[in-house]
């Protein structure tokens, strides 16, 4: 089975990741895995035990919302995980001028002057807009290709 409901230590382990990179400190509902990285958010009426059986006997694709993944150690939040969790969001932010955030909001990565490592929340405004990679002098960036925004030249 490609589908695992994280116990309370497993949540928890999640939880102290997300708090030393973000200063997140609740997740309000049960965290969900598939496959090896990806996990789930399940705010729903649902009990555990109906989700398994659910899963047992029509396979589900997903439940709840994507929310991140866990990728070497480190979480990588999605846009929905961002905007989910943006109230707890203290630290590893990444504050853009108006024309960053359009090079960020169209799909490229950034050249940025400042030595910071890891995934990071980007900013515009008041706005939280993603997460990125942030290597040496640059953040790749993830927002799919659905998602970006099509400027005019």
């Amino acid at each position: 089975m490609n589908f695992k409901i994280l116990n309370t230590n497993q949540k928890q382990e999640i939880l102290d990741k997300l708090k030393a990179q973000y200063g997140i400190t609740t997740l309000p509902g049960m965290l969900i895995q598939r496959g090896t990285e990806r996990i789930f958010l399940f705010q729903g009426s649902l009990t555990e035990k109906q989700i398994k059986v659910l899963e047992y006997t029509v396979p589900i694709e997903r439940i709840g919302i994507y929310f991140a993944k866990d990728q070497h150690n480190q979480i990588r939040l999605s846009i929905d995980g961002v905007h989910l969790l943006q109230d707890q969001i203290q630290k590893g932010i990444i504050e853009l001028n108006e024309e960053q955030m359009k090079e960020w909001m169209s799909g490229n990565e950034l050249v940025i002057g400042q030595p910071v490592k890891g995934f990071v929340i980007m900013k515009y405004g008041n706005d939280f807009i993603g997460t990125g990679k942030a290597s040496e002098n640059k953040i790749t960036n993830f927002i799919p290709k659905s998602r970006r925004l099509k400027l005019k030249d």
